[in-house]
């Protein structure tokens, strides 16, 4: 069996119970080394044989997981975060599939929700953004234009996004493109939930200043949105559910 396992956003303790025991139980660990927190290999039993996947190409990772399965041995596949964002898995299941061998997935802490605590952040309220949008900036890998960055500004819903610190300079143009007001909060979170982490609160128009001043050039989260500015700017509400002239299934209001 292979296990498909989503590491969490970087803290060792982030991992799910589930993914904890898998990681105990390997015989081998094929671990993405860009990414994964090394600390969580030493969860693994004496002579698992562990893989860096930064290393190693799609046919390789796929040879390494075929080899484990012929001599009866489980292996965890360990991905950052959550496997299904940015995971590159699909292509993975798509080729054991075709080899008829068994796997499961075992979701993880996604980034942009180990960023969010890390930020004591709310990132839908009421008022304000109702919806998060995931994405990244088209870089060497590009995006469906119906999903460029622009587009997707233009609903100024509050926006997580992903493996783009090394485009803040062209993120700030299609922001003011999209009727960012200059002055909208913006956050950048390196290494979220690591030892290093690194907060660096900012604007739309400040993006690419604020990593340049704090050498952050890599591995780091951008938020975008009111979500992240003082109740004052943004005048969110409260939540309705637990208003007192509010009903529910479980507490009468006053309402009634």
């Amino acid at each position: 069996m292979i296990h498909f396992v989503g590491a969490g956003s970087g803290a060792p303790d982030l991992i799910t119970v589930r993914g904890q025991k898998f990681l105990r139980e390997a015989d081998v660990v094929i671990y993405a080394g860009s990414l994964v927190n090394p600390e969580l290999l030493k969860e693994t039993k004496p002579g698992c044989e562990i893989l860096n996947s930064a290393y190693m190409t799609l046919d390789e990772v796929i040879r390494a997981m075929e080899k484990a399965e012929r001599e009866g041995k489980m292996t965890v596949r360990l991905h950052t975060g959550d496997p299904a964002i940015y995971g590159a898995i699909r292509e993975q299941m798509d080729r054991l599939d075709e080899k008829k061998i068994a796997y499961d997935v075992c979701p993880g802490v996604s980034s942009f929700c180990g960023a969010a605590s890390s930020l004591h952040a709310e990132l839908t309220l009421p008022g304000v953004s109702q919806s998060v949008i995931i994405t990244r900036m088209a870089g060497r890998t590009g995006v469906p234009e119906r999903e460029s960055f622009r587009s997707l500004a233009d609903h100024h819903a509050t926006m997580a996004v992903f493996l783009s610190t090394g485009l803040l300079s062209q993120m700030e143009k299609e922001l003011a493109e999209a009727g960012y007001e200059s002055d909208t909060p913006a956050v950048i979170i390196y290494k979220a939930t690591w030892p290093e982490e690194k907060i660096v609160r900012c604007t739309v128009s400040t993006l690419a200043k604020s990593a340049e001043e704090n050498g952050i050039k890599k591995t780091a989260m951008i938020f975008i949105g009111d979500v992240f500015g003082t109740r004052e700017a943004n005048g969110y509400e409260e939540s309705r559910l637990y208003a007192p002239d509010f009903s529910t299934e479980f507490r009468k209001g006053t309402d009634i």
